[in-house]
């Protein structure tokens, strides 16, 4: 059984266990493996703001781990509703970046975790005019500031 097949499975039991029926299949993505799930009862999976998603994720990947350590981490989404937010962080990314070059004035996002930090650094390395920095620590949601690259000057 493949890792994505036991993930597959993982999450399939932990569903029955709370009684809430849903289909469970493998997608795959550039990022990796994508466990998608198809539930009447996707609200109550996706949670508010896909916390209870994160959540799945967590714990499917705990699991997974103790069943095949070195695999990769799956991602767990309910009816595209990750797939979906992504784009929208991408566009508003976007839009953020043109603002932050018109005004000049940096902007600082609400709390990401940090694949969404991750999400951010990547759509920003597309443009040159401007840079975001995240802060250091171990805490679990960041604030990523969007800035104007400053001019740098040649040594002379």
């Amino acid at each position: 059984m493949t890792a994505e097949e036991t993930a597959c499975k993982i999450l399939d039991t932990m569903l029955g266990h709370l009684g809430i029926p849903a289909e469970v299949e493998v997608e795959s993505h550039e990022e990796g493996a994508c466990l998608q799930i198809r539930s009447p009862e996707s609200e109550l999976l996706i949670g508010r703001d896909g916390d209870r998603l994160d959540d799945l994720q967590y714990l499917v990947n705990r699991i997974l781990r103790k069943h095949v350590p070195k695999c990769d981490r799956v991602r767990v989404d309910c009816e595209h509703f990750r797939a979906m937010r992504e784009d929208r962080l991408r566009d508003e990314v976007r839009d953020v970046a043109e603002r932050v070059k018109a005004s000049g004035r940096p902007f600082e996002f609400r709390p990401l975790n940090a694949y969404y930090r991750r999400i951010v650094h990547n759509v920003l390395l597309e443009d040159v005019e401007v840079e975001s920095h995240s802060p250091g620590g171990d805490a679990r949601l960041k604030r990523i500031t969007i800035s104007v690259k400053s001019a740098s000057t040649p040594d002379s």
